[in-house]
């Protein structure tokens, strides 16, 4: 068993919430521009003294509609100006904000507004107001929904015309650390989502510290010109989205909010981000895109000798010779400014989570301009409990703990946690928090890992999703299917094989790459997967991310046979959960005619 523990940069307030965040901008820096906001085709900057005032307007408004403190409010809505606005709004008003991911369904809609006890909602559009009203008769609790786009704020402005200030003032100032600040519910990969219960001091804890260790993103140092800047894009209802919301908040980071991830590379390049938080499939992504966007136009083999310039150029880790000092210094202009000028020119750090990115797109973006922080953490941790740092930096890992986090070890592998950080308890569940956290204060993750003697972290596997071969084998099939995934052709992998005599995979097809592969495979244009599903150029491609993925573990956990499926997995139809995970138990249950074909 190893223990580490890494003490905090960061202190929590001995009194207040964080809307106070928000007063001591305004006080301190009134005029700097706290957000950029998309207002008729054109960004628009928002001074810290010009949202502290909307804050206290809306929170007028709450209270005048009947939230009180400690109440909760849901906010079911996209990533927009508005959700932050009334996450700080509802912490002014001493209440607690519950977010909903807009991909929920009705009946996961009914249960986190009916588990929270919520009083109201904040909806984003018609239709994510229609899924409130088709529930809404098993919410007693429920006593007022606004919709953003039918004038949300105007109406909370109005109704709070005749509430004075001091009632807002009256409700922050009696907020202490210790008081609930959010609920957030996990995103369900088994059974009913739990809340997990956030106070102020976790999230002045887990922001501050990460602020303070990652100060060169967030708030710039000498190599960097524009001021601390990010496009938020990943969903505000994971936790992992409201670190960053509050951390740039906390910085004075300028911030922005984007939700249609197709028009995402048009608006990062409008709005010019300094630093961007991403999930390993939207890095990739922009990767397979450049790469194909090149082979179509007759430069693929400069790409790929770019490509492997880049790698190498961060592998030497500042002692590359001058050789690949001058190839990289070619490729630069060739080919890594233009893909730096696709995320808005300015991006010089990345912060990747949620699963691994692999070491090779971790040299390559590095090798780009853009360094990569890969970090590991839970709701239960208010996000990041490790991180890479860029003066802690180990590719292939997620980092050192986030300052004031405490780790242990098991002897099986298991991820313990503690700290300032951690969430005391499930909302309404005492057994499921007792099954958690043990009476030293130590949080079972279920995650696996191994801790090397730099205090660098390597994620494993997950203890509930090991799979145990009939021959006795142990697999944890996340470290292959994240090798697999990488191809870009391929969708998403699931990796079978529990008490079979083999490893066995089931792989769908990347919608994006799948057309311009049969484009240079010479298949028809019509052709859907299903047509090709048993091609052998398609089978012979796939095969090869099959052994590209069987690289990365032993003999035994290797992948022996795999089938293509014709259907994609997304939140929307059920197979991942919003954050992307995918729910292996409804997989195995739907596509299970699929599996024993592997076995058969």
């Amino acid at each position: 068993m190893r223990e580490l523990a890494v003490p905090p940069l960061a202190t929590v307030p001995d009194r207040g919430g964080l809307a106070d965040i928000v007063y001591t901008n305004a006080d301190e820096a009134p005029n700097a521009v706290s957000f950029r906001r998309k207002v008729g085709g054109a960004w628009r900057d928002v001074t810290a003294a010009q949202f502290l005032a909307e804050v206290i307007d809306v929170a007028k408004g709450l209270i005048a509609q009947g939230v009180g403190a400690g109440d909760r409010v849901g906010i079911l809505s996209a990533n927009c100006y508005e959700w932050t606005l009334f996450d700080f709004a509802v912490w002014a008003a001493g209440a607690v904000s519950v977010p909903i991911y807009v991909t929920s369904s009705e009946e996961q809609i009914e249960w986190i507004m009916s588990d929270s006890g919520a009083v109201a909602v904040v909806v984003e559009n018609a239709a994510l107001e229609k899924k409130v009203d088709a529930v809404r008769g098993a919410l007693s609790d429920l006593k007022q929904v606004w919709r953003i786009d039918g004038g949300a704020v105007d109406t909370l402005v109005a109704a709070g015309r005749e509430t004075s200030t001091e009632a807002v003032e009256e409700r922050r100032r009696s907020v202490v650390p210790d008081d609930l600040a959010t609920i957030i519910y996990t995103s369900g990969t088994t059974g009913r989502p739990k809340g997990v219960v956030l106070t102020h001091r976790n999230l002045f804890a887990s922001v501050g510290n990460a602020v303070e260790y990652l100060a060169a993103m967030f708030k710039g140092d000498e190599a960097t010109a524009a001021t601390p800047s990010t496009l938020l894009f990943l969903p505000l209802a994971h936790v992992f989205g409201r670190m960053v919301e509050v951390g740039a908040v906390l910085a004075r980071a300028t911030l922005g909010h984007w939700a249609d991830v197709k028009t995402l590379t048009d608006n990062l390049a409008e709005f010019r981000p300094t630093f961007i938080l991403s999930v390993p499939y939207v890095l990739e992504k922009v990767y397979n895109g450049a790469r194909q966007k090149a082979h179509v136009g007759g430069k693929g083999k400069i790409f790929d000798a770019a490509a492997a310039t880049a790698i190498a150029y961060s592998e030497a880790g500042g002692k590359a010779g001058l050789g690949l000092r001058l190839k990289h210094a070619l490729f630069d202009k060739l080919v890594y400014s233009k893909l730096r000028a696709a995320l808005g020119g300015q991006v010089r750090y990345a912060i990747s989570g949620g699963a691994a990115l692999g070491t090779r797109l971790t040299h390559f973006f590095r090798g780009v301009g853009i360094i990569v922080l890969e970090g590991y953490g839970l709701t239960e941790s208010t996000a990041a409990s490790f991180v890479n740092a860029p003066g802690f930096y180990k590719p292939g890992t997620v980092g050192r703990p986030l300052p004031g986090t405490a780790i242990r070890v098991g002897e099986d592998g298991e991820i313990y946690l503690r700290g300032e950080g951690l969430f005391p308890r499930y909302w309404q569940n005492e057994q499921a928090t007792w099954e958690a956290i043990d009476g030293d204060g130590w949080f079972a993750t279920g995650d696996l890992g191994e801790l090397d003697s730099g205090g660098f972290l390597k994620i494993t596997g997950r203890k509930k999703e090991i799979l145990v071969t009939s021959g006795g084998k142990n697999v944890a099939p996340s470290v292959i299917e994240d090798r697999i995934s990488a191809h870009p052709l391929v969708g998403q992998a699931l990796v079978v094989g529990d008490g079979q005599k083999y490893i066995a995979a089931l792989v769908t097809i990347d919608a994006d790459y799948f057309g311009y592969w049969k484009t240079t495979a010479g298949k028809p244009e019509h052709a859907t997967v299903s047509d090709l599903a048993e091609d052998a150029d398609l089978v012979a491609e796939i095969q090869r991310a099959i052994d590209e993925g069987n690289l990365a573990v032993s003999t035994a956990e290797s992948v022996r046979k795999f089938r293509i499926l014709d259907t994609e997995f997304n939140p929307e139809n059920g197979y991942l959960t919003p954050s992307l995970k995918l729910k292996r138990n409804v997989i195995m249950k739907d596509f299970a005619a699929d599996v024993e074909s592997l076995y058969s």
